[in-house]
């Protein structure tokens, strides 16, 4: 099939990713992209082959762009996923949705009302990794699913990254910063969740900056820096996340889901693939799995090609903005039980994303016809 034009709005770190990606998949084509600094928006065209560098008005006026992929910071998420559904255009965004469940609802009613699909990050959740691990349970390799943990501990990011200001802001802490990854793979494996409870803490008050551009610059912390949740899932699992920035160091795995014959080791949901274990009643040890599906490696854009395959024959896209919303109420959830200090039940409901096809050619998605 003709691959569907995108364009791209938002040409930071994160962008090169997806600009590789669209060399990657026979599903889309990147032909514009546009930043704030159109001299960004240049360098980005010339380095990766993009025929047009342009305003981010230009793009959205342009007719020829079926979607829009949306690589802004997280602040300006809804009104730029607002502006495309506005100019006609399917949306694809990075995570979050958007930081307000308003401002989440509002994309999703404008995208129903122009009969427009949102996508949203993550799609490593359509990896070889996860899809083998929600593979092994459909198959009933553990039986029913009982349990669920989740662990993204690590200490901030302002020794590194070159402008952390914001993952201490509102929007940001490690819950909406990193736990979209977990969050998206637990629903991917065992569906939406009911209710939540948590707790939290800021720990530090203040952050200062390490890395480089920015050293000996403070942070004033807005947001939870330690959260720990349960979700109770429809389907009758029980889960336990804790995602943190306190963490000098842990030795927790990223994810497990634990049933009723069986327990199961997922890789790191911030990756592709990575190891699959189980260990079943009766074993004395953890047997690695051979991955069943393709897209082990780094498929960042794996979402948006998955999208423009639906978009063309009708089916519905895996990584799309009902999850999305689901994910960004849970997060809010979790932080409004710790506040209230008891149980909050999630309004929100979305449907457990089909599996992935296990012998798709790289490049190459199932068209659900």
């Amino acid at each position: 099939m003709n691959p569907v034009p995108v364009g791209l709005i938002g040409c930071g770190n994160i962008s090169d990713i997806y600009f590789e990606a669209g060399g990657k998949f026979e599903s889309i084509e990147i032909v514009a992209c546009a930043d704030l600094v159109k001299a960004r928006a240049e360098a980005k065209a010339k380095q990766h082959g993009i025929p047009k560098a342009c305003t981010v008005k230009q793009l959205l006026a342009d007719k020829s762009i079926a979607i829009v992929v949306n690589l802004t910071i997280p602040a300006a998420h809804a009104e730029v996923a607002m502006d495309a559904l506005q100019a006609g255009k399917h949306v694809y965004g990075e995570k979050p949705l958007a930081l307000q469940r308003e401002e989440g609802k509002a994309i999703l009613a404008l995208a129903k009302e122009r009969k427009l699909r949102v996508g949203c990050a993550p799609d490593t959740v359509l990896g070889a990794g996860i899809q083998t691990a929600r593979k092994l349970i459909d198959d009933g390799w553990i039986g029913e699913p009982v349990s669920a943990t989740a662990f993204m501990q690590c200490h901030g990011h302002e020794s590194w990254h070159p402008d952390p200001e914001f993952y201490y802001q509102v929007g940001g802490g490690p819950m909406f910063d990193m736990g979209p990854y977990y969050l998206s793979a637990l629903i991917m494996l065992l569906g939406p969740v009911k209710q939540v409870s948590a707790a939290t803490r800021i720990t530090f008050c203040e952050r200062t900056i390490t890395s480089a551009a920015k050293k000996g610059k403070t942070i004033p912390v807005e947001v939870p820096t330690h959260v720990a949740g349960i979700l109770g899932f429809h389907s009758g699992a029980i889960g336990t996340i804790i995602t943190s920035f306190d963490v000098w160091a842990h030795s927790l795995p990223p994810l497990e889901v634990h049933g009723t014959s069986g327990s199961l080791s997922v890789p790191d949901p911030n990756t592709f693939g990575g190891p699959v274990k189980v260990r079943r009643a009766g074993a004395e040890q953890w047997q690695e799995v051979p991955l069943t599906h393709g897209y082990g490696e780094h498929w960042r854009g794996l979402g948006v090609a998955d999208m423009a395959c639906a978009i063309r024959s009708g089916r519905e896209h895996r990584a799309n903005g009902e999850v999305a919303y689901h994910v960004l109420d849970l997060m809010h959830a979790f932080h409004e039980a710790a506040e209230r200090e008891r149980h909050v039940r999630v309004k929100s409901r979305c449907r457990r994303p089909a599996p992935m096809a296990m012998d798709l050619a790289e490049g190459t998605l199932d068209s659900g016809e």
